[in-house]
């Protein structure tokens, strides 16, 4: 009996040393440590975050429209992004198409495609959605709607005005400059923070501007009065026609 106990003892033993002694060894992935002297200085480079101050409202019912307003660029957005990777492949194709026949040709895939994911979607839009679509092109292509027609044929040509004509009534020149129009501070603020947040997929502006010194500039101050004014007016329009 005893010298059962023993025996069990020393497994018990050798086990216990077993196990702390694979504590105890050397890491193999020496790869995931960095080995600092006394003396050296040590450069992490961090993924980049955007801080974004909160947005400051002059009243709770500004909320509201701001809401809305995010509703809408929300919905611009994606055909806006889509519109710039097709377009970037698009041309990065046809770099590397020597026969004139062969650039004609992909260039009205692209056209069919395009036109494809866009029109449906577009006719659905408000005139609000329809500008802000405008503006975003601009943001995400670096040129205007005008501009992208004059650089492409007449399929794309054709679908542009027709819809943009029937559609917004709106003008294809309109550009992207958030550091002095209200409404574009507005749109950048929310793509920014929806980045951030992971709401939106981001894709970066091919313009330049310095959108966290306007920011600051603005003092993150959030101005609706213009959609306040558009609502007033429907709602007055809407008040007027039930009088008649």
């Amino acid at each position: 009996m005893k010298n059962i106990f023993y025996i069990y003892v020393m497994s018990f033993s050798f086990i216990a040393f077993s196990q702390i002694k694979e504590t105890d060894s050397l890491p193999n992935h020496i790869d995931d440590y960095i080995f600092v002297k006394p003396g050296d200085s040590v450069v992490i480079q961090l993924k980049e975050i955007s801080l974004l101050p909160k947005p400051k409202f002059n009243s709770r019912e500004d909320i509201r429209y701001y809401l809305w307003f995010k509703k809408k660029v929300f919905k611009a957005y994606p055909y806006a992004k889509l519109a710039s990777e097709r377009l970037d492949s698009l041309h990065a194709r046809l770099n590397r198409i020597d026969s004139k026949y062969q650039k004609r040709r992909y260039t009205k895939l692209i056209q069919n495609y395009i036109e494809g994911e866009f029109t449906d979607q577009i006719k659905k839009m408000t005139t609000t959605e329809g500008r802000i679509l405008i503006k975003l092109i601009h943001r995400q292509t670096g040129k205007t709607a005008f501009n992208n027609i004059k650089g492409i044929r007449s399929g794309w040509k054709a679908f542009w005005y027709n819809t943009t004509a029937n559609v917004f009534k709106l003008s294809l020149k309109t550009e992207y400059n958030p550091e002095i129009e209200n409404e574009d501070f507005l749109i950048e603020y929310i793509l920014q923070s929806s980045f951030r947040d992971s709401r939106l997929k981001p894709q970066e502006s091919k313009l330049n501007f310095d959108f966290i010194k306007t920011l600051e500039e603005n003092k993150a101050k959030i101005n609706v009065e213009t959609y306040k004014e558009m609502f007033a007016k429907m709602n007055s329009r809407k008040k007027n026609k039930k009088k008649d």
